[in-house]
């Protein structure tokens, strides 16, 4: 277990996206975060007190979480300054990177001589099956988006939050480093050996009762040509018998990618459907889940009503207006 409460490390993050893992956490674990660390020229901020090490270790916290989902997941040598110095003063370190904690030396170092440890999260523990395809008892809802960092896990979590609440039977089921810190548990599924990834969704889940929904936080993007692998292990291994899409309507191109336009709503809908019905002849696409954080309460009202009128089905923007809209679309399921 990774000790808390954490300090909420951004390093110099260009932007807020970039430091999504620390943002998901602050809004999904807030008790667990009591400040965020940036270094000069840092472009996020989700919005907690800056600390100090010392400040943020007088306030209780143990771990120092490296928030930062760059491009490659690396860790950046302007970073280790701080990093050694948080493990001598006594915190654990904890990262969701493919550039792992236990792979730089002198982090290596730091962690033996002051007993701390070194928590990296990316790492599968368990020896994945590859996919059988074999359908399995309880229901399932997959989101899917037209782009990475869209909204697909807040999405997950707000359909679960809303179904515990009717008290539903419902698991969220973390498949990336932010899910992971966030609950505790899951499959970093993009450092699972690729022919192993559709089966550790299947592993992540597994039988349940006929009324139990698994809300399988979503990767990546079918469109996306540096990630769509993923998306089509969780599409292929999860057997979503519901799909939720999901989408940022102010992107001018893919995150990363600036000669690559976004697909619309409707391509991602037929693409995603049909990928989906290999495994789940049954599934259906239920509703669309819209990021409206850069949009104003009347613009995203407007954007909203306008895509539901358009797609014929319910778009909300669950994180916030919540997901109640959406859970009414799973019952009907």
């Amino acid at each position: 277990m990774i000790p808390t409460p954490y300090l909420l490390f951004l390093g110099d993050a260009p932007d807020a996206l970039a430091a999504k893992v620390a943002q998901g956490i602050k809004d999904w674990r807030p008790e667990n975060a009591v400040g965020q660390f940036r270094l000069p020229g840092c472009g996020a901020d989700v919005g907690l007190n800056d600390l100090t090490l010392q400040e943020a270790w007088d306030a209780g916290a143990r771990t120092l979480v490296i928030g930062v989902a760059n491009r490659g997941g690396v860790i950046a040598q302007s970073w280790k300054d701080v990093l050694v110095q948080a493990l001598e003063m006594g915190f654990d370190l904890a990262s969701g990177l493919h550039n792992l904690l236990k792979d730089e030396p002198d982090l290596v170092a730091a962690a033996e001589a002051s007993g701390r440890t070194l928590h990296d999260v990316r790492v599968p523990s368990v020896a994945y099956p590859i996919a059988n395809g074999v359908k399995r008892g309880g229901k399932r809802c997959l989101a899917v988006g037209t782009d990475c960092s869209v909204g697909k896990m807040y999405t997950g979590l707000a359909m679960d939050a809303e179904m515990r609440k009717r008290g539903m039977k419902s698991t969220f089921r973390p498949t990336g480093q932010t899910g992971i810190l966030i609950t505790g548990g899951g499959v970093p599924l993009d450092a699972v050996v690729a022919d192993f990834m559709a089966g550790a969704v299947e592993y992540l889940t597994p039988d349940n009762d006929s009324d139990h929904w698994d809300h399988i936080e979503g990767q990546g993007s079918l469109f996306h040509v540096s990630y769509s692998g993923v998306t089509m292990a969780l599409i292929h291994g999860g057997q979503p018998d519901a799909l939720v899409l999901c989408h940022e309507p102010t992107r001018k191109h893919m995150r990363g990618l600036p000669d690559y336009d976004l697909p619309s709503l409707e391509m991602l809908r037929d693409t995603a459907l049909q990928m989906a019905r290999v495994a789940n002849p049954d599934c259906q696409v239920v509703g669309i889940s819209v990021n409206t954080q850069h949009l104003s309460e009347d613009e995203a009202n407007s954007y909203l009503g306008e895509v539901e009128a358009r797609m014929g089905l319910p778009a909300v923007d669950p994180f916030r207006h919540g997901g109640a809209r959406l859970v009414d679309a799973l019952e009907a399921v």
